[in-house]
């Protein structure tokens, strides 16, 4: 199957945001680093965190663990390039973290205006290992070419919070928080301290994964399905030896074959805003283009 970039590219500039459009155009070779941080930095707050709907089902102004993940993902994007704000965020995540080192699922949200409810009504006090865990591997997805963000003590906590709850995982793990648990596993099994303990609960979370690599979202859309990219999204790791290359690679002819007519992706579960369901196909056309680049598929 053949992805239309121009197809995609006209797709987010009919429907996608500023953001999009501008990490699309650095993924693709037509636009540059500074660009993509200039779209970031109209999410960030004085606090050095992020807010504004940068997640887009949780549009409250505040910084928010779930912006700080989507921060990341675009700084991710920029390598071999840096940005001085991913040790920022960084700085921000280790003032919001809890005790443990984990983050709590998401801070207290005063203005809730069409946030999901897992959001808005989220234990502020409790830390998580699935926000946790897919916060902290996406920025080590970061470090690998910034050493600030791979020496920052937020990363160490992080590391070690989420090793500590990866150890407690059983069969009654929802799909999502085992997804971005083996996420992180994968991203600290890499490399670093803790790299051979990563691999070692990696494998023992392996009895917890169908070899198809699909679990179903518990209270999700009937669709909704963590699906072997959900759990190795890219090349090189660990992650991706629980499953079949054949399973890979069919799964990677899914993510190729779900461009749309309009020239843009979709996504399985359910948004809370009419803004929100927009923006989420924008953010999944760029999660495809990233996805399929780091897999030499354009």
């Amino acid at each position: 199957m053949t992805v239309d970039l121009t197809a995609a590219a006209a797709f987010l500039a009919a429907h996608g945001r500023l953001l999009d459009r501008r990490r699309f155009d650095l993924l693709t070779g037509s636009g540059g680093a500074d660009a993509v941080v200039a779209a970031v930095d109209g999410y960030r707050n004085p606090d050095g965190g992020y807010g504004w709907g940068l997640e887009p089902d949780l549009r409250s102004a505040g910084s928010q663990p779930g912006g700080a993940l989507h921060a990341l993902e675009a700084f991710a994007d920029l390598a071999p390039a840096t940005t001085p704000r991913a040790a920022e965020v960084c700085e921000w995540l280790a003032a919001v973290s809890l005790p443990d080192g984990g983050l709590p699922f998401a801070l207290p949200v005063p203005d809730p205006a069409a946030c999901a409810p897992f959001w808005a009504q989220a234990d502020p006090s409790t830390s998580s290992l699935q926000i946790t865990g897919v916060v902290a591997a996406t920025a080590y997805r970061v470090a690998a070419v910034d050493p600030a963000v791979a020496g920052h003590p937020w990363l160490a906590r992080a590391t070690a919070y989420c090793l500590g709850a990866a150890r407690a995982l059983d069969g009654s793990t929802n799909a999502m928080e085992l997804a971005f648990a083996v996420q992180f596993l994968d991203a600290a099994g890499r490399s670093g301290a803790g790299a051979d303990e990563a691999r070692t609960l990696l494998d023992r979370l392996r009895a917890l994964i169908p070899a198809d690599g699909l679990l179903h979202v518990a209270g999700g859309a009937a669709d909704e399905f963590m699906r072997p990219l959900d759990f190795a999204p890219f090349p090189g790791g660990p992650a991706r030896e629980l499953f079949a290359p054949s399973v890979v690679e069919a799964e990677l002819d899914r993510l190729a074959a779900g461009q749309q007519p309009d020239g843009g992706w979709t996504v399985d579960f359910d948004s809370y805003s009419p803004a929100a369901a927009l923006e989420w196909r924008g953010h999944a056309t760029v999660q495809a283009v990233v996805l399929l680049r780091a897999a030499g598929r354009l």
